[in-house]
């Protein structure tokens, strides 16, 4: 990284007082910690040091420290300090009812002309019982994979 293209970290005596209390404590996970001394050595009104600097002090890479300047720049104190939150929670697909309606028609004969159920059957026909509105293949092969029933 160029030197222009340094991101210049100035912290008010506030974050300075944060950052340090993040980085004394052993209460956080490491990478918190980390990011917390990074700012502190990149602060300009205090110790200023260069990225190589910082990142051979710190057992880390300078790109990460420039990383964690530029996400400081851009989104704050608390976005480069803290972890990312997961972005979407996953829901279950099938709950407990469906899934025991799923298991029944797996363990039902196969429709006429087949040998077996297939997964995209069993779909098609969770669909068609109205079990649910749709339902993806490997939905259905997930669920059966959790049970602990033989189909064979």
């Amino acid at each position: 990284m160029a030197l222009k293209d340094k991101v210049i970290v100035r912290l008010t005596a506030a974050q300075r007082q944060e950052l340090e209390k993040k980085a004394a404590t052993g209460k956080r996970s490491a990478a918190t910690i980390t990011r917390a001394r990074i700012l502190l050595k990149a602060d300009a009104d205090g110790d200023g040091w260069a990225d190589d600097r910082i990142a051979e002090a710190l057992d880390t890479s300078a790109s990460t420290v420039a990383r964690v300047r530029k996400k400081f720049a851009q989104h704050g104190l608390q976005a480069a300090v803290g972890r990312r939150r997961p972005t979407g929670r996953q829901y279950r697909k099938l709950d407990g009812a469906q899934e025991a309606r799923l298991a029944a028609v797996a363990c039902s004969p196969p429709p006429v002309g087949q040998a077996r159920w297939t997964m995209k059957l069993l779909a098609d026909k969770l669909v068609e019982l109205e079990v649910v509105e749709s339902i993806d293949p490997a939905t259905v092969y997930r669920a059966l994979k959790k049970t602990r029933s033989s189909r064979g």
